[in-house]
């Protein structure tokens, strides 16, 4: 049995599911969102607790259990909470500002990168060097954030690009100048 399948959802006040057939609707202070449900689980709603169940022992639905129980916890804490992903602007002259809904960025290319956010992803730009991106879909909140950061990754000689607040970027020593000896 899948560990992360088997646990129980816990449906926090305030939001409405209902199971209808092979989708999961979920209506909450944040919005509305739906997950469709594969053919090898079964939802069941008791109460205020949502369970996740295999209809075989196949090994496809094995593998598929703990996703689907993920997905539809991701939809009820997306409507309750919602979820945000920071971004980081790092090299001299970058920048982004907010025009309307458009992200303009200056990422030291000869134009100005223009990024319109998809349906219900919302972005907020605090300091010309940070972007929040915020929404109730985590799926699309990510890739939203990783189309971002794809206009200019960070490089790892000296650090300049776009990455998410908490991400590493490894350092490598440049080139070396070698005495021939002679």
């Amino acid at each position: 049995m899948s560990r992360v399948g088997k646990a129980p959802i816990e449906i926090p006040a305030g939001v409405k599911v209902t199971v209808e057939g092979r989708t999961v609707k979920a209506k909450g202070p944040k919005g509305e969102l739906e997950t469709r449900l594969s053919g090898d689980v079964e939802v069941s709603l008791d109460g205020n607790v949502l369970t996740v169940t295999r209809t075989a022992e196949t090994k496809a639905a094995r593998s598929i259990h703990g996703t689907m129980r993920a997905l539809i916890a991701n939809t009820i804490t997306g409507v309750t909470e919602g979820f945000t992903k920071n971004l980081d602007i790092i090299g001299v002259g970058y920048g982004a500002e907010l025009k309307g809904k458009t992200l303009h960025l200056k990422l030291g290319l000869s134009h100005a990168c223009v990024f319109e956010p998809p349906e219900g992803v919302e972005i907020e730009v605090p300091e010309s060097t940070r972007i929040v991106v915020k929404g109730i879909d985590r799926q699309v909140v990510g890739q939203a954030a990783a189309e971002i950061r794809a206009l200019r990754p960070p490089e790892p000689y000296k650090g300049k690009g776009i990455r998410y607040h908490d991400e590493y970027v490894r350092r490598k020593a440049g080139k070396l100048a070698v005495s021939s000896g002679i």
